[in-house]
Order: structure tokens, then C-alpha cells, then sequence
């Protein structure tokens, strides 16, 4: 049983390394999700300016797929209710404007 749980942890999207996971995402989608839940108010009240420094955190994570953790650990956190393809493509409008990760 816990070799089963550890390959589905393993092959999860969620910690998968490239940006491929974001292939196929509706862009337009993320910005609107982006502008809906108020992403960029809440980050800059939380790091202040202009909020972008959110997205530079030391050693927090260094994936697609940790980053993508991150936007449904808000998601779950402030009850957006998001459904995966949403948050999908929140993460993949973050990943074009500020991650780049390849």
C-alpha cells in the first residue's frame, strides 16, 4: 500500500518538473481568475508594494509543478473554489509573466 501512495505522489501533476504541465492552459481564463479573486490586492497586503515580490520567494520552490501547488494552496486556503483548469491556468499566466520556468 505505501509503495502504491508513493508512486501516485510521485507521478501526481502537482510535482511534475517542466512547464508542460501548463500546456494547453486558456490564458485568458488565468487573467480573469487573476482579476476575479483579487490575486494581486491580497499578495500586495501581504509582501506590500506592488505585490510582485510574492513571486521571488527564497527557496520556496523551484518547479512548474511546486507553483502550481502554491496557487491551489491559495485557492483551498481563501475558499475560491477553483476548479483544477482554473487553477491550472492561474499558474500558467504566473508562469508566463513572472516564473518562466521551462
Amino acid at each position: 500500500m505505501t509503495l502504491l501512495i508513493g508512486a501516485a505522489w510521485v507521478a501526481s501533476p502537482a510535482r511534475a518538473q517542466g512547464a508542460d504541465i501548463f500546456k494547453g492552459a486558456d490564458l485568458a481564463l488565468g487573467e480573469r481568475m487573476i482579476a476575479e479573486h483579487k490575486c494581486m490586492q491580497c499578495h500586495t497586503s501581504k509582501v506590500g508594494g506592488d505585490g510582485s515580490a510574492i513571486f521571488k520567494p527564497q527557496g520556496k520552490f523551484n518547479t512548474a509543478g511546486l507553483m502550481r501547488g502554491m496557487v491551489e494552496m491559495c485557492n483551498t486556503n481563501m475558499s475560491m473554489g477553483m476548479f483544477p483548469e482554473e487553477v491550472t491556468a492561474v499558474a500558467a499566466v504566473l508562469n508566463r509573466d513572472h516564473y518562466k520556468f521551462k
